[in-house]
């Protein structure tokens, strides 16, 4: 089973997403953060293989905090997922180590 982190502010969106992917019976839900810094944490504990990063959380950007678990090492892919859309922010989250973007709603 691979190892899910997902980081949002929203407990809706955590909710959809853990329902979305656990449902195959192929992912584990090991974490759900609603700060950016609860995320970064969670990611260096846990070590997940996959990780949904909202862009806009209350105190960081999600662009910044997948340069920080860039930077300390974290190799899980990424996903944004995100309201914000606009084709620079989605290319600056795939430049900066996501490997993909989503758009809400989905």
């Amino acid at each position: 089973m691979k190892k899910v982190l997902i980081v949002d502010d929203s407990m809706y969106m955590r909710t959809l997403i853990k329902t979305a992917l656990t449902a195959t019976e192929r992912y584990e839900i090991i974490g759900q953060a609603a700060t950016g810094s609860q995320g970064i944490e969670m990611a260096l504990e846990f070590e997940p293989d996959l990780i949904t990063m909202d862009n806009i959380l209350p105190d960081m950007i999600g662009i910044d905090i997948v340069k920080e678990l860039r930077a300390e090492g974290i190799s899980a892919k990424i996903i944004m997922v995100s309201a914000v859309g606009q084709d620079d922010v989605v290319e600056e989250g795939i430049a900066n180590g996501a490997q993909d973007y989503l758009v809400k709603p989905f």
